[in-house]
């Protein structure tokens, strides 16, 4: 196997893609070490050339370079294992895959008892140059650590305004009102609006979002509070629904502010007799696969993961390059699915 300096384990050079790409040695190295410098179409044409023959640059030559490890570090959601978060593994995912296209890999590590102490473990050991949080809580210690310490993050969500933050996120506000937009022009009057109590920034964004659309579009709306740690098919929940289903006021179609709730509004509709998409409109939010499985598929709002992954990358390596970066966040539209569950036949 030939080791030296830029070379795969097929011996492809960072000669040989230069010349297969029509470009100079240094247009592929500021391809891989300072991508920014290189105009979009030549970029993709190296990276496209790099990923056909193989080429794997030297990591350990391009540290040495720069002084960077080309890593980022994931702060996983301290989930409970028999009830993770579902959206984090498509944005793990998405994650992954815009980082490798900016020549970066991602370590992903969970927090310990103590998120602090985590962050300050693996920065004193220097394995990363930045670092990605999600699943953002309100007044989040680890959003005001690594502000501390000074070192380049981005989060998924945010939190609180008045602390100090770089973030990405699904526009909950606006997926909500696109919802409630589309039961009105249906012919809903009457909704129900299902959600969890946790703390957690976006769920209360939802919440606001629909009830203020709702109350714009002159919807009345009866809200249920479920506990943060409910499970799919929640009995207690179930029960509650079926009673508020078969009511003398019931609504006639029912939104939730995670597709995971969902389950239990279709298991109450069918323990009232109901049927979910001729006499019930159920919506859910982030289109988890789960969606396309469930009878009739659930109507969801679609969260763009892919971009909103790419562009924490884009604006993590912004701040690792030291470039000017906005002190505002970026709102990413999510998309309104509509599927059987949405269409109130009866």
């Amino acid at each position: 196997m030939n080791t030296r300096p830029g070379h795969s384990g097929s011996g492809v050079t960072i000669e040989d893609v230069a010349r297969v790409a029509g470009v100079s040695r240094q247009t592929v190295s500021n391809a891989l070490n300072a991508p920014q410098r290189v105009r979009a179409q030549t970029l993709t044409r190296v990276i496209a050339v790099i990923d056909s023959l193989g080429y794997i640059p030297d990591q350990s030559a391009r540290s040495l370079k720069t002084g960077l490890r080309y890593t980022l570090g994931y702060m996983a959601p301290d989930d409970d294992p028999l009830n993770p978060n579902p959206v984090m593994g498509g944005f793990l995912t998405a994650l992954c895959d815009a980082a490798a296209l900016a020549g970066y890999r991602i370590l992903l590590f969970r927090p310990t008892e103590d998120p602090k102490r985590a962050i300050d473990t693996l920065a004193a050991a220097r394995q990363v140059d930045g670092f990605i949080l999600s699943d953002i809580l309100a007044n989040d210690v680890r959003v005001q650590r690594l502000t501390e310490l000074g070192l380049p993050f981005m989060t998924f969500g945010r939190t609180e305004p008045e602390q100090p933050q770089h973030w990405v996120d699904t526009d909950n506000v606006s997926g909500m009102r696109e919802i409630a937009g589309a039961l009105a022009a249906e012919g809903h009057r009457s909704v129900a609006y299902v959600y969890p109590e946790a703390l957690t920034p976006w769920l209360r964004k939802r919440a606001e979002g629909f009830t203020e659309a709702a109350r714009e579009l002159d919807l009345s709306v009866i809200l249920i509070h479920e506990s943060p740690e409910h499970e799919p098919h929640d009995k207690g929940l179930v029960e509650r629904l079926r009673t508020m289903l078969r009511g003398e006021n019931a609504p006639t179609a029912v939104v939730t502010g995670n597709d995971v709730l969902a389950m239990s509004v279709y298991d109450a509709a069918r323990a009232a007799g109901l049927r979910v998409g001729t006499d019930v409109a159920v919506v859910g939010f982030s289109d988890l696969p789960l969606c396309q499985f469930l009878t009739p598929q659930l109507a969801s709002v679609r969260m763009p993961l892919t971009a909103i992954a790419q562009k924490i990358i884009e604006q993590l390596l912004a701040q690792i390059r030291k470039e000017p970066t906005p002190e505002q966040g970026f709102y990413l539209q999510p998309e309104l699915i509509l599927r059987d569950s949405f269409y109130r036949t009866g």
